[in-house]
């Protein structure tokens, strides 16, 4: 297969960009593929802790760019899967130590290395995004179901589609069925409806997520739960398998009904 560039971006900061990366990366490499992982934040990167690879990182992609260490040299190797690498971001650096030109090049680099280059991209419409953005082919747009991250998605949407990116296709993640019910949080549809572009993923919220996140061991290694569930599901379909989306209804019908029976059970 050709080298696919994925450029992971969110208009909104905190709606989970570099878990679903961290995350997707991990099932991708489980399914066979030579995956990196770029934290393309610089400055604020992440990426590292949520991979679990902090106390590896020796050289960053700044170093690569500005040829104080050879682009194996910046890789870190993740040693629990095979085929995974993180390649980290500079974390005293700003967002201008790199331009477009360079990302550009540096992902054509990686393109002759391997199958997936997954770009987490800092959030927002500044610089950092313009080159995060620039070496993909397409993209991956992060949001939550809610009016102030929906808004700022579809800003970020009209961008990557005036950088001629595609296909652009969208995760809703954190998606809680009982505040959907309660009006509280906008229905998938309604989201669609806004976005107008193609849905990926749908994440439910997920204690688990806050659990691994903090231990460095991302869910899809092999933690159960209903979002491990869903991001392998969307690896699946980058990977052009026909997958059904997760029925988040049953999940809260299931809650319910083990209520009732712990009820039951002690009256």
């Amino acid at each position: 297969m050709d080298s696919r560039v994925i450029v992971i971006t969110s208009g909104k900061g905190g709606v989970g960009k570099t878990t679903s990366t961290a995350n997707l990366a991990v099932s991708l490499a489980k399914a066979g593929y030579k995956v990196v992982a770029v934290d393309a934040d610089i400055g604020l990167r992440n990426l590292d802790l949520v991979m679990g690879l902090e106390n590896r990182v020796v050289y960053n992609f700044i170093d690569v760019i500005e040829g104080n260490c050879r682009l194996k040299q910046a890789l870190v190797r993740d040693k629990r899967v095979d085929n995974l690498y993180l390649l980290p971001a500079a974390q005293t650096r700003t967002k201008d130590a790199v331009n477009p030109l360079q990302m550009r090049e540096l992902c054509t680099e990686l393109r002759k290395e391997f199958d997936f280059v997954l770009m987490d991209s800092p959030a927002g419409i500044e610089g950092g995004f313009q080159n995060a953005a620039s070496g993909a082919d397409e993209a991956l747009v992060v949001t939550t179901p809610e009016i102030s991250a929906v808004r700022d998605a579809d800003r970020i949407i009209g961008m990557l589609e005036s950088m001629q990116k595609s296909p652009i296709r969208l995760i809703i993640n954190r998606v809680r069925p009982s505040l959907v019910k309660e009006g509280d949080m906008l229905e998938v549809e309604d989201v669609l409806d806004v976005l107008a572009v193609k849905l990926i993923g749908i994440v439910p919220e997920d204690t688990s997520v806050i659990r691994s996140t903090n231990s460095g061991e991302p869910l899809s290694f092999g933690t159960e739960s209903k979002a491990r569930e869903a991001f392998e599901n969307i690896s699946n379909r980058l990977l052009g398998v026909d997958v059904p989306f997760l029925d988040l209804e049953e999940k809260e019908k299931g809650r319910l009904l083990a209520g009732l029976r712990k009820i039951f059970r002690f009256s």
